[in-house]
């Protein structure tokens, strides 16, 4: 999808606020209650658990006041374009805390840390780390055996509009709090330093550094090989 179809969907979409309501009845509830209502429900006798759009459950429960002894309300977000992705389909580890929207693609073995958001469209390669808070905006593309460092941006494409994504390509480490702008494409393999903000395309197997980020050496004159060493053990999902 480009940016217009995203911004499409997102604006066509049925605005959710999902919710989850437990409620204590004055006497028992019935499966056969909830029929047609719109939403879910798990429970048994006075004690029900109402799970869906806000909306739904409100206009359930507003016809049934006098019912209803006691209610208690969770939401998740309000006026939301789309749901979260599905992570049981997801093989990677994703920590509490991630958010990612769906219609990302998440590769196998990657590594998604707390409180990271990846936007819709996002791609993530096999075996690539997204650490801490770092933000994957709408169509962004990274490659394999990354390592998006905390608090790093890869932009997206719907604010402001672009007809490029971000393209990051395998094995390539963005430091913390780096930003790389809309359309800009790093090459395989190289580094980005942190709090660096990227805004022209990087050639592979290069370190860039500053604002506006620049060349400053290339990737194999970097004495101290460990600090662009990607940790296999840390990816997997073995239990």
């Amino acid at each position: 999808m480009d940016y217009k179809q995203i911004a499409a969907l997102i604006s066509r979409s049925k605005k959710m606020t999902p919710s989850k309501v437990y409620i204590r009845g004055r006497g028992r509830f019935r499966a056969e209650d909830f029929e047609g209502a719109g939403f879910q429900a798990f429970g048994e006798g006075p004690f029900w658990v109402l799970i869906g759009d806000y909306e739904a459950i409100r206009k359930w429960t507003a016809r049934r006041g006098a019912r209803i002894a006691d209610r208690y309300v969770e939401t998740g977000a309000r006026y939301s374009a789309l749901p979260l992705l599905d992570l049981t389909g997801v093989q990677a580890r994703v920590e509490p805390g991630a958010v990612i929207r769906v219609g990302a693609k998440i590769g196998k073995d990657c590594v998604i840390m707390m409180g990271a958001v990846i936007n819709i469209g996002a791609e993530v390669g096999a075996k690539t780390m997204i650490d801490m808070n770092a933000v994957l905006g709408a169509r962004a593309i990274v490659g394999r055996s990354c390592h998006i460092g905390a608090g790093a941006v890869i932009a997206g494409v719907l604010e402001p509009p672009s007809q490029r994504p971000v393209v990051v390509g395998d094995r390539v480490l963005v430091g913390a709090n780096a930003v790389i702008l809309e359309g800009v494409s790093v090459g395989k393999g190289s580094v980005v330093a942190a709090g660096a903000v990227v805004t022209k395309d990087v050639p592979p197997g290069v370190v860039v550094a500053g604002i506006p980020a620049a060349i400053i050496k290339k990737v194999a004159e970097i004495e101290d090989r460990d600090k662009t060493r990607i940790l296999p053990n840390l990816r997997g999902r073995r239990r």
